[in-house]
């Protein structure tokens, strides 16, 4: 099984740029192009948040018009940038997605089971998970204690040592970790937010924030570090899952590159 990861597209209205400097909904749209151009299709896309930038009408309105071009299955959380209510109007054919309250769901029947949390915090940018959220996880992972899981989240559950990042991190995260160490049966936990590819171990199993479409986040570790971001290239991940093997993940940079060469 072959899964795609695209994250913080940030869709804007027609004809706005984000942050007045990159066209964001054209890079999505290069974005789908390059999944659908892979030497092998995904079996299914997955989007882990930020589908937009400010959470108003027109850009959802843009997002359900480029989703169009989607040809593959797809699946998405929100992020801090989302609006609930705005994301499940636009995408209201998309049954998966609860009807009300948190957008947490479960997808069973395929070689990976999907397990999705919301952990946005409307009109906030940090991540967290409130008891409810996490008795839904707990329950649900137990449910299933064999199947190969993977978990979507759009918040990391770590810190990155970038500062300006940091501080809208999922910060408690020690309940959660303690519901993944009660099973062993997620392969990785795939998130966004960060706007960079980052990868840790953590709870039993590895964490893989997916690179943004749209900008990078400047790696700035310095404690006085002011926030920083860069052009490209976007990128996406590709996890290719093998029951004899296990899961690759690959950073997968989207757009037209010198080659290829004959080298090895």
């Amino acid at each position: 099984m072959l899964i795609a990861q695209l994250s913080d597209i940030h869709v804007r209205p027609r004809g706005r740029l984000y942050k007045d400097v990159v066209d964001s909904n054209r890079q999505f749209s290069e974005a789908i192009a390059h999944l659908q151009a892979l030497d092998r299709q995904p079996d299914l896309v997955l989007i882990t948040g930020d589908l937009v930038d400010e959470g108003l009408a027109d850009e959802y309105a843009c997002l359900r018009e480029l989703l169009t071009e989607l040809t593959l299955p797809c699946r998405v959380i929100p992020g801090n940038h989302d609006s609930r209510e705005g994301l499940r109007a636009a995408l209201s054919d998309h049954s998966y997605l609860p009807a009300q309250g948190p957008m947490h769901y479960c997808l069973d029947g395929q070689a990976l089971r999907i397990v999705a949390l919301d952990t946005s915090v409307p009109g906030r940018h940090h991540g967290a998970l409130d008891a409810q959220g996490l008795a839904w996880l707990r329950s649900t992972l137990l449910a299933d204690r064999v199947t190969p899981t993977l978990l979507l989240m759009h918040h990391p559950p770590f810190l990155s040592g970038i500062p300006y990042l940091d501080q809208y991190r999922y910060p408690d995260t020690e309940p959660l970790a303690e519901i993944l160490r009660s099973v062993s049966n997620v392969e990785a936990v795939l998130c966004g937010h960060v706007h960079r590819t980052m990868i840790r171990r953590w709870a039993g199993t590895v964490v893989a924030c997916c690179p943004s479409t749209t900008t990078e986040i400047g790696l700035q570790l310095d404690a006085g570090a002011q926030p920083q971001s860069w052009l490209g290239p976007p990128a996406c991940l590709l996890h290719l899952w093998d029951p004899s093997q296990g899961l690759v993940s690959h950073v997968s940079q989207i757009g037209r590159y010198p080659g290829p060469f004959p080298f090895f």
